[in-house]
C-alpha cells in the first residue's frame, strides 16, 4: 500500500476544487490486479448471499414474519452500503486512477453514511422484535403486527436519510484549504474534515458528538435487551426451548457484535497506530467485512433460513 499519490495538491481555494484524490491501495500494478480480483470475489459473494436472502424471504410465504422482514431490510442496506465502496474501489484498481469528483465523493460520503447508520438502527429494531418474541411471546402479534414492522423499517430509513442529508451538506459546506487529498479509500467525514480550515469544522464535530451519543443510547439498548432476553432464557424449563430461543438471537448478536467491534475499531484505536495504510485497512474491515460475512452468519445459524436459502437455490439451479 502506498501512502503518497504523486498527484497530490495542495489548494487554496475550496471553490477550485473539482474533484478529490483518494488514497490508491497500491502502487505496483501487479497488486492493483491483485486488488481488483480479491474485490471483485468479495463483491460477488456479498450479492449472491444477500440477493438469495432477499429473494427467498420475499418468494417464501413461511419466512413473512417480522425477524425475517427486518433481515429482508438489513440484507437491502448491506448491499447498499458495500455498493456504495467496493465498485469504485475496483474501479481505481483496474484502471490505475483514484481521482473522483467533488459530487460523487458527496454522493458516495451520504450513501455510505446512510446505509451504516440505517443499518445500526435496524439492528437495535431488531434487538426488540427478540426482546419482545421471547420476553413478551404472548404480546408478539400485538406488539409486532404487520402494520408496526412497515412503520419501524420506514423510521429507521426515513430518519437516517435526513440525518445523512444533513451531514452531508453540512460537511460539504466547509471550506477546504488543505488540499485535496483523501487518506482513504473513499469519500468519509473525517477525511473531509482534515481538509478542512482552521476552526471551521467545529460545527460538524458537534454534530458527531451528539452522534456518538445516539449510538451509545442504542448500544445500551441492544444491551439491556439481551440482559433481559438471557434471563428469560435461562427460566425456560425445556432444553429444546432453550436451544430454538438461543438459535434465534444468537445469529443476530453476532452481526451485532461484528457491526460494532469494526466500526469501533476503525474510529477509536489510539492515534499513536493511525497511518494511510492502517486506516486503509480498517475501513476495509467496516464497510467490506460485515455486508459480505452477514449473509453467512443468519444461512448457518439459523436452520429455517438456511432450509429455504437451499431449497430456492436448488430451484435456480434445477
Amino acid at each position: 500500500m502506498t501512502e503518497q499519490y504523486p498527484q497530490r495538491q495542495q489548494i487554496s481555494n475550496c471553490s477550485s476544487i473539482s474533484q478529490f484524490l483518494l488514497l490508491a491501495f497500491a502502487d505496483r500494478r501487479e497488486l492493483q490486479l491483485l486488488h481488483f480480483w480479491l474485490f471483485l470475489g468479495i463483491y460477488l459473494a456479498a450479492l449472491l448471499g444477500n440477493g438469495l436472502i432477499i429473494t427467498t424471504i420475499a418468494c417464501d410465504h413461511h419466512l413473512h414474519t417480522p425477524m425475517y422482514f427486518f433481515l429482508l431490510n438489513l440484507s437491502l442496506l448491506d448491499l447498499g452500503s458495500i455498493s456504495t465502496t467496493l465498485p469504485k474501489a475496483m474501479a481505481h484498481s483496474l484502471w490505475d486512477n483514484t481521482n473522483i469528483s467533488y459530487n460523487r465523493c458527496a454522493a458516495q460520503l451520504f450513501f455510505f453514511v446512510f446505509f451504516i447508520t440505517a443499518e445500526f438502527s435496524l439492528l437495535t429494531i431488531m434487538s426488540y422484535d427478540r426482546y419482545v418474541a421471547i420476553c413478551k411471546t404472548l404480546h408478539y402479534g400485538t406488539l409486532l403486527g404487520s402494520r408496526a414492522c412497515v412503520h419501524m423499517a420506514a423510521a429507521a430509513w426515513g430518519t437516517e436519510f435526513l440525518y445523512c442529508l444533513l451531514h452531508t451538506a453540512n460537511t460539504f459546506s466547509l471550506p477546504l484549504c488543505q488540499g485535496n487529498a483523501l487518506d482513504q479509500f473513499f469519500c468519509e467525514i473525517p477525511q473531509i474534515l482534515k481538509l478542512s480550515c482552521s476552526h471551521s469544522h467545529l460545527r460538524e464535530l458537534g454534530l458527531i458528538v451528539f452522534s456518538v451519543f445516539l449510538v451509545f443510547l442504542c448500544f445500551l439498548y441492544i444491551f439491556m435487551s439481551y440482559m433481559e432476553i438471557f434471563r428469560a432464557v435461562r427460566r425456560i424449563t425445556s432444553e429444546q426451548g432453550r436451544h430454538k430461543a438461543f438459535s434465534t438471537c444468537l445469529p443476530h448478536l453476532a452481526v451485532v457484535s461484528l457491526f460494532i467491534s469494526t466500526v469501533m475499531f476503525a474510529h477509536l484505536k489510539p492515534p499513536s497506530t493511525s497511518s494511510p495504510s492502517v486506516d486503509l485497512v480498517v475501513a476495509l474491515l467496516y464497510s467490506v467485512v460485515p455486508p459480505a460475512v452477514n449473509p453467512l452468519i443468519y444461512s448457518m445459524r439459523n436452520q429455517e433460513l438456511k432450509g429455504a436459502v437451499g431449497k430456492k437455490m436448488t430451484e435456480l439451479l434445477s
